[in-house]
């Protein structure tokens, strides 16, 4: 006569059933005169699907990690103190007292603020070339808005680069561009074409700067991307914060209080080359003024920045509506300084206002509310997009940027890497005298071609540019000079010294 298992019985044989380890002892333990074959049979297909299925679930839920998405938010001549976020920890005058920007702030508090951040040129067009190119405006040779000649084939831009490295990879760039070159061709899937300041001069009062029809079609872009499974880079260069000023009117009306007729955009709040100098500078090289940023006033540019700053807002909670937050890096920083109340100078010259720009990164790995102290420039964004993205890739040939990986991963501390360790920035138009300046370590210096005068300054203890060394240590600034030298004339050949000089 067949006997049933008991109930206790048949629950300790689905117990280990489904610990298949142990499930071949536990039959066998069961296997009594008084089980039937049949029973025996019908565990053992039982436990064979058993193991089929834990492994098929071992398989699906060990996924590969999936690529990181990066999204760069690029301002606009916004300066270093153009923020609510204080660009040095505990120091007031590292951040704008008229601006509100509750957005930045958040993101700040998410990620790593970088206290010494600088562009890789004063003016728009060179430094967004040599973000696109990963190295300085003289290897690039694109020394101006004129300098259409690059010495880098495009293939080696930072999007054809990444999307070399991991194919899946989709690349858009949205908003101002400034280049003759198509976006195309430098490996952006998506784009707004050849565009220029004069298009983000928005006629609709509901869209100021475009800034915010820009990032709708940047969301749009990152969810169809999610849609698709593919990860992306995500450049949205917005107009704003340039001149002239645009803004919101509800968002005008909170600062009445700013609201002067003679109040232009200088005194720290601009983020133009404002008439006149910088506080703290001298008749000196680098610090000359630039052009007159009259068509604004302080309330529009305050406006017009928070505008910008809930844009950032909207563009972070889509990340986190997508459910991708947590595996996308936000870089947001500007293309070039202005003037700001601490600072030397301003956009145009190389002085520290016009170079110093605010930067702020969050993503996987970064811990929030973190603060670094290494100099970095925004050359270095190829060579740290391909690190994350396709680590040990190799950068392209002639590029100068480094990793922020390092830091980034290391609550700040840490060094960037790069093929050359010092920064160089070339200016010769639109300034007194065609200058050039090096960083290396604490040290910058800056050169100017025709008076071969030069100027050097120790930026840790003198961050305003005030006190020359030039003539306390002639053995560093006489090194320094010819470093610099040598970089510009071999990346523009011996032809241009004879145009600077």
């Amino acid at each position: 006569m067949l006997q049933v298992p008991s109930i206790n019985e048949t629950r300790m044989i689905d117990m280990k059933l489904q610990q298949p380890t142990r499930a071949i002892t536990c039959l066998a333990s069961c296997a009594t005169p008084n089980f039937a074959p049949t029973f025996l049979l019908a565990s053992l297909l039982t436990l064979l699907l058993a193991l089929g299925a834990t492994a098929q679930t071992t398989a699906t839920t060990t996924p590969k990690q999936a690529p990181p998405n990066f999204l760069f938010i690029l301002a606009d001549d916004q300066s270093w103190a153009g923020l609510s976020v204080e660009m040095i920890a505990g120091k007031d005058f590292s951040k704008g007292k008229n601006f509100n920007t509750p957005n930045t702030e958040k993101l700040a508090e998410r990620g790593m603020v970088f206290s010494q951040a600088y562009a890789a040129h004063p003016k728009c067009e060179c430094s967004r070339a040599a973000i696109l190119a990963g190295r300085t405006t003289t290897t690039l040779n694109a020394p101006t808005k004129a300098s259409t000649n690059w010495s880098m084939p495009l293939t080696d831009s930072l999007a054809n680069s990444l999307k070399r490295a991991n194919p899946a990879y989709r690349a858009a760039h949205l908003g101002k561009w400034q280049w003759p070159m198509k976006p195309a061709d430098l490996g952006y899937d998506q784009s707004d074409g050849i565009t220029q300041n004069q298009t983000g001069e928005s006629k609709d009062p509901t869209d100021p700067k475009l800034s915010l029809s820009l990032t709708r079609r940047a969301c749009d872009f990152m969810a169809t991307q999610v849609k698709e499974d593919h990860p992306f880079f995500l450049q949205i260069s917005f107009y704003a914060v340039h001149s002239p000023a645009q803004a919101l009117q509800e968002t005008l009306k909170k600062y009445d209080n700013l609201k002067s007729p003679n109040n232009g955009v200088g005194n720290g709040v601009g983020n133009g080359a404002a008439k006149g100098l910088g506080k703290g500078a001298g008749k000196k090289p680098g610090n000359g003024p630039g052009k007159e940023n009259a068509k604004n006033d302080r309330a529009t540019m305050a406006a017009m920045t928070q505008d910008l700053d809930t844009c950032v807002g909207t563009l972070m909670k889509k990340l986190d509506a997508l459910g991708i937050a947590n595996n996308t890096y936000i870089i947001y920083m500007s293309d070039n300084g202005g003037r700001t109340e601490i600072l030397s100078g301003g956009k145009g010259n190389l002085g520290e206002g016009g170079l110093r720009v605010p930067l702020i990164v969050a993503g996987p790995g970064i811990h929030g509310a973190t603060y670094c102290n290494e100099p970095v420039i925004s050359y270095d964004i190829l060579a740290t997009v391909l690190d994350f993205a396709a680590p040990n890739t190799a950068l392209p040939k002639g590029a100068e940027g480094g990793s922020w990986k390092t830091v980034l991963h290391n609550s700040g501390v840490g060094k960037v890497q790069r093929s050359i360790d010092r920064m160089v920035w070339h200016q010769p138009v639109e300034v007194p005298h065609p200058q050039s300046a090096i960083r290396k370590g604490d040290y910058k210096l800056i050169y100017e071609w025709d008076t071969k005068n030069a100027q050097l300054f120790n930026l840790v203890d003198d961050l305003s540019e005030k006190k020359d060394l030039s003539k306390e240590k002639p053995e560093l600034a006489e090194q320094l000079t010819a470093e610099l030298k040598a970089h510009v004339i071999a990346g523009l050949g011996e032809q241009a010294r004879g145009a600077i000089q």
